[in-house]
């Protein structure tokens, strides 16, 4: 034997003796890391699941070990109202390579060590026998996880491809999705990002005609860091490429291009805020360009602790007595009488006392539809405080609860001549001159009706409504008044009982 064959071949046995050794301490040391990685993950679907009606959980049913590998069997169940009348169990098989040098990745050349590497997938019951055979009875559900030494993780979850008839008048065809997913250590930070070509669903709607919904190109990725409380803050987006609906008897095609969805949560010491932003480039109908939209939200200053305190009761207590009452109203029964104890009682009134101190705010920031004659927006700002007493009577509580009110509303004439002339040919119109007519003079007398009654104002081609509100007054199109003699106003417009005449 040459000196170089000789290396080569001492290499090979200790990377086999390397292997072999760790490979029985991976085994040995099974049953804690997947009793602990169980435990973390019922603890994130309780989180999940808060303020929701279900529970979920994930038990480990059986571990068969080997030297080089073990097989796991899980069973993840849910149940409560998001579920359906029954519970709902799904079973996975988990065949496992111990470490620190499994074979899949040997042959794969990815030769950093690792703990284990678990390949999981769904299995066939009763439940899931419909989607293998969608699938070609292959399991619809599978993926890979490297577990790291530092218990960190990294991996892809595939749904397959299906192509199944759902019921008798439903057929579905699905691409598949790939996600790869990776995570630190007791899933502190999590990453993940996937892509699906394809789903389109062939159904019926109630009136009997066909309906077909075509989804192609959607990317999701998220960036998140488990917070100090427990839940998740960071970055979220979904895309998709373009989808189209065909609907109608006369099978109206409602096409949507470029959908983007962005949303972000952040902490502050004992405060969250968050926003969320939606994009949509083009919005056909029948092949023609309506126009495009956009929509803007945030939330500022949500006090956590008392938001959590708030959020235990509603899941203790108004949780089973709304499903107490929908019983008891689909029975013809008396709706109970919700019942709080003197504790529960004051843990809401110092719940929302602290959410309100902080100053928490709402806002629209933009709603908008664009089209190719206008542009019609809205926003709105809403700024509450903690008022002097939670005992105060209604309108004065009201008064109190409010720091700031702010919306201003542009409606474009030209635009909404643009949307009713879509709408005339949805109708099966198709005289170009009579349409143009009608659209224009719904256009018209839409703005004299909201100049006419003095809750809007014309500037331009355009009805414009703006309200300011803050510290009792109000601004109202230019006119100042009391909260008091602004109701009044706006009920004696409305055809209600004003008791105020302004000038």
């Amino acid at each position: 034997m040459n000196k170089s064959a000789g290396v080569l071949l001492g290499i090979v046995v200790a990377i086999g003796a390397i292997s072999a050794g760790g490979a029985w301490y991976t085994g040995s040391k099974l049953d804690g890391v997947l009793n602990t990685s169980i435990a973390d993950a019922n603890k994130e679907l309780q989180a999940a699941l808060a303020g929701s009606n279900g529970t979920a959980s994930l038990e480990l049913v059986s571990l068969d070990r080997h030297v080089f590998s073990s097989t796991a069997h899980y069973r993840l169940k849910g149940e409560g109202e998001m579920f359906g009348e029954a519970p709902v169990e799904l079973l996975f098989v988990d065949r496992i390579e111990h470490g620190p040098l499994p074979f899949s990745r040997l042959v794969s050349l990815k030769w950093l060590p690792v703990l284990a590497t678990s390949h999981y997938e769904l299995e066939k019951t009763p439940l899931t026998e419909k989607w293998f055979a969608a699938a070609k009875n292959n399991s619809p559900v599978k993926g890979v996880v490297n577990i790291g030494y530092d218990n960190s993780t990294k991996g892809t979850l595939e749904f397959l491809p299906l192509e199944t008839a759902l019921d008798d008048k439903s057929n579905l065809t699905f691409s598949g999705m790939k996600l790869d997913v990776a995570a630190s250590a007791q899933a502190q930070k999590v990453k993940a990002d996937g892509y699906m070509d394809s789903l389109k669903l062939t159904t019926v709607a109630e009136d009997q005609t066909p309906v077909q919904v075509e989804l192609n190109g959607l990317t999701v990725a998220s960036n998140l860091n488990k917070s100090t409380y427990g839940y998740y803050t960071g970055e979220n987006t979904v895309e998709l490429t373009n989808s189209k609906t065909t609907f109608g008897a006369k099978q109206s095609v409602l096409g949507v291009k470029n959908f983007e969805m962005k949303n972000k949560t952040e902490e502050s010491g004992t405060n969250a805020s968050g926003r969320a932003d939606y994009k949509v480039g083009e919005v056909s109908l029948n092949g023609k360009v309506v126009g495009s939209a956009q929509m803007a939200m945030s939330l500022k200053n949500l006090d956590i602790p008392s938001t959590m305190s708030l959020m235990q009761i509603y899941q203790t207590k108004l949780q089973p007595y709304e499903k107490a009452a929908a019983e008891a109203a689909a029975a013809g029964l008396p709706v109970p009488e919700l019942k709080l104890t003197p504790a529960e009682e004051a843990q809401v009134k110092t719940g929302l006392e602290k959410l309100l101190a902080a100053g928490p705010q709402v806002a629209l920031e933009n709603l908008s539809f664009n089209t190719s004659n206008g542009e019609s927006r809205a926003n709105l700002v809403l700024d509450l405080t903690k008022p002097q007493s939670m005992d105060l009577p209604p309108d004065q509580l009201v008064k109190q609860l409010i720091a700031l009110l702010d919306f201003n509303l542009l409606v474009s004439k030209p635009m909404l001549v643009d949307v009713l002339t879509v709408q005339s040919q949805i109708d099966g119109q198709t005289d170009a001159k009579l349409i143009a007519d009608q659209a224009s003079a719904t256009a018209d007398m839409f703005s004299s009706m909201a100049v006419g009654t003095q809750l809007a104002k014309l500037d331009g081609n355009n009805v414009v409504t703006k309200l300011h509100y803050a510290n009792n007054q109000v601004d109202f199109n230019g006119q100042k008044m009391t909260l008091e003699e602004f109701v009044g106003f706006v009920m004696s417009k409305l055809g209600g009982t004003g008791d105020v005449t302004l000038q």
